[in-house]
């Protein structure tokens, strides 16, 4: 029989309780968008001369857009572009991204969100990306679920993942304590994030990198898949309720 969920070794954090709030990342989560992100880098460098792979931007998910520009740039040229010229070229990035189409939701994200909502667990939004193209697309997706005061964006913060600082943020707005929320990731830096803010992290393996990724970066629960994870969870809420 296979196991639904794994703890990580050595860790003997438990799910909270109460849960009051779960921090929530977009893309990879909500929707299956990180193919789409991938390629448009791949194909950004690509243009500038750069021979990149698409599979090497699924381990840089919840940096922002600059900062990745300047991991790539520095690796490769050896240099930290003008600010001008970063912008630049995640602007065409982003134009590229928006040419392939529409992203579809990921599978189980809205039972997830509608398990989370019944136990009336507070929802935050907490990104990396600053891609309106994908943002704007929340509240005709997921109506009701993220108010507009409840999301922080790459627009919203200094450091983006895997600086503690985004779900720092996404915490204060939640109006809890580390104690009583969760973070719900799919990237290795993202997970990273999540426990330097001293939240419990769940990591779904919604894309190509492998478990002990996950595992290295600490996540306190790792599920396989994003529907595993949404029929796992009323589990997890109900009898953990006080």
């Amino acid at each position: 029989m296979t196991v639904p969920f794994a703890m990580t070794q050595d860790n003997s954090r438990h799910f909270p309780s109460p849960l009051r709030a779960a921090l929530i990342d977009m893309d990879g989560v909500l929707y299956d968008s990180m193919p789409h992100h991938a390629l448009a880098w791949q194909r950004m460098f690509a243009e500038i001369g750069l021979d990149v792979t698409s599979d090497e931007f699924f381990g840089y998910e919840g940096m922002t857009g600059s900062a990745t520009i300047d991991l790539v740039m520095q690796r490769e040229r050896g240099v930290t572009l003008p600010d001008e010229e970063n912008k630049r070229l995640y602007a065409r990035k982003t134009q590229l991204f928006r040419e392939m189409g529409e992203v579809v939701l990921m599978p189980g994200a809205d039972s997830m969100l509608a398990s989370l909502r019944r136990a009336g667990v507070r929802c935050v939004l907490v990104t990396g990306s600053g891609q309106s193209s994908v943002i704007s697309r929340i509240d005709r997706d997921y109506p009701g679920v993220f108010a507009s005061a409840d999301r922080v964006t790459a627009l919203d913060v200094t450091h983006g993942k895997p600086h503690p600082e985004p779900y720092l943020r996404g915490l204060a707005i939640a109006g809890t304590d580390a104690a009583h929320a969760i973070v719900i990731e799919n990237a290795p830096l993202g997970v990273r994030a999540g426990i330097a803010a001293g939240l419990f992290t769940v990591a779904v393996t919604t894309g190509p990198i492998a478990r002990q990724s996950f595992v290295d970066e600490g996540a306190d629960m790792i599920f396989p898949s994003m529907e595993e994870f949404a029929d796992t969870l009323p589990r997890l809420v109900i009898s953990r309720k006080p």
